[in-house]
């Protein structure tokens, strides 16, 4: 996969597209990869993707489907912690898809 421009700058992506190093996340970068996988960010999707990115801060890991639909549901209510909700923002694999776009690795049990 090509590496990501970012506001004139390259940025190094893995064979997956994900990003090599996690400091050359920003919004922009997150608009171009969510681009690439023909998602337009809302602020329901921002929403998600900050909480992703807290998750990684709070326990160093990207979480997988059942961890991030436990985690989304304690910081936004059942109505958003739910695994239907996140797969209309972020199909077809939301832990991947939002990981991704929040400029975390990949969760290491999705194939």
């Amino acid at each position: 996969m090509a590496d990501l421009v970012v506001n004139g700058e390259e940025i190094e992506l893995d064979e997956e597209g994900y990003l090599v190093h996690l400091s050359d996340w920003s919004p922009d970068a997150a608009r171009l990869l969510a681009d690439r996988e023909e998602i337009a960010l809302s602020d329901a999707h921002w929403e998600i993707i900050e909480l992703l990115r807290d998750f990684y801060q709070t326990y160093d890991l990207s979480p997988a489907m059942r961890p991030l639909v436990k985690w989304i549901g304690k910081h936004l209510g059942p109505d958003k912690g739910r695994s239907i909700y996140l797969m209309q923002l972020f199909p077809p694999s939301p832990a991947k898809i939002a990981s991704k776009i929040a400029g975390l690795p990949k969760p290491t049990n999705c194939l």
